[in-house]
């Protein structure tokens, strides 16, 4: 996992940021405390989260899924972006890391938006499925547990709509994905989860090099 963009030298990424970065105070606040968590590279990078914010924005997005909550940069910034009458699904099993979130969601004035489920994310969008939301969403963000990517993938291809968004992210998993000498269960179930999206003629496909390697795939 990484917080900031892999392959660029420091000078470079300070660079980028100093001439695109526009990040609210609200969110400088919370990337910030999450730096002091012993789980903290679990955090999206702030040049991740500005370009999810600019695709739920492209996308006219009102109904997203984020699957993967930890302490709520990735809701807050898509709320943030969502119209008034936006709504986000959040899936997550901490109560201890979104409490953190849930503090952040009311100081920005979008908790109305956020519907946290604490529950393993399957359950929740199985519950969705049944209660008849299929093809209702407008976009999704997966950042859970690397072993469930292909089932929050293949529910979140059944809750979106045709020409909705998903965004995957650590597809390229410090770069060990491209390092053959690397063999543990993780890196290679992230591999095979790679390799499945790029023969799904399901979806329009694109991997953005960005923070930890970010793929989006528009349902067909």
């Amino acid at each position: 996992m990484a917080k900031q963009t892999i392959g660029l030298e420091q000078n470079l990424y300070d660079y980028l940021l100093s001439v695109s970065l526009r990040e609210p105070e609200i969110l400088t606040q919370l990337r910030q405390e999450t730096a002091q968590l012993p789980n903290s590279g679990m955090q999206i990078s702030p040049e991740q989260g500005q370009f999810m914010s600019l695709l739920v924005t492209l996308t006219r997005a009102k109904k997203t899924l984020d699957i993967g909550v930890f302490t709520g940069y990735s809701s807050l910034v898509v709320a943030l972006s969502l119209p008034p009458e936006g709504k986000i699904v959040a899936c997550d099993v901490s109560e201890e890391y979104t409490s953190i979130a849930r503090r952040y969601w009311q100081q920005a004035g979008v908790a109305d938006k956020i519907e946290l489920h604490i529950a393993p994310a399957l359950e929740t969008l199985d519950q969705l499925l049944a209660a008849g939301e299929a093809e209702t969403f407008d976009f999704a963000f997966i950042d859970a547990d690397k072993g469930n990517y292909p089932n929050y993938y293949e529910r979140s291809l059944q809750l979106i709509q045709p020409g909705g968004l998903i965004a995957i992210d650590n597809v390229l998993w410090s770069g060990k994905v491209a390092d053959p000498e690397i063999q543990d269960n993780q890196t290679n179930k992230i591999r095979a989860f790679n390799q499945k999206l790029h023969q799904d003629s399901r979806i329009t496909l694109s991997l953005v090099p960005i923070a930890d390697g970010l793929t989006l795939a528009v349902k067909n």
